[in-house]
């Protein structure tokens, strides 16, 4: 069944990297070496409103390795989404809390595949650009407005905003 509350986009927050930073040492302490954890979505670009939820990537040597430590994330009260799977079978998605309104989105893939690649690639664009960046925020104020719950049109009508960047152009 699809969460259907209203898709909110928040001012930045300070905390956010803060947050990200003691959920990221509480998952690798429970993670066997060669995992990384990298900031990622809005929430990882300094000044740029969001949805206030926490994206993160963990990084493992391969799939395998990725699907090892799904049980461990879910012991540690992540919720495991393998519908998502169908869209991107590269990425194992999880969510926490278990239940609503989540803090956590962990994207879960092999270090250096594209998905790894592209998501830190756009996250570094904004980061660098502050007219990118803004230009994403109004973006994503206007189709919140526009999608209401509709998170996957939402997440959709994004897309060509953030091909973009990665081709090496910008919205100028």
């Amino acid at each position: 069944m699809a969460h259907r509350a209203p898709l909110l986009i928040e001012q930045y927050s300070p905390a956010w990297p803060m947050t990200f930073e003691r959920e990221r040492e509480r998952l690798l302490a429970q993670l066997p070496a060669g995992f990384v954890l990298e900031h990622i979505g809005s929430t990882s670009v300094p000044g740029l409103a969001a949805k206030p939820i926490i994206d993160m990537m963990l990084g493992g040597p391969d799939l395998v390795a990725v699907d090892r430590v799904v049980p461990r994330l879910q012991s540690l009260g992540y919720d495991y989404r393998p519908e998502h799977e169908v869209a991107f079978p590269q990425r194992r998605f999880l969510a926490w809390p278990l239940s609503r309104p989540r803090q956590f989105h962990l994207h879960a893939v092999q270090t250096g595949a594209a998905f790894w690649n592209e998501h830190l690639a756009f996250r570094d664009r904004l980061r660098a650009d502050a007219e990118l960046a803004g230009g994403y925020a109004a973006l994503k104020r206007e189709l919140a407005r526009q999608y209401g719950d509709d998170r996957e049109g939402y997440t959709l009508a994004k897309s060509d905003f953030i091909r973009v960047p990665l081709m090496g152009k910008t919205h100028r």
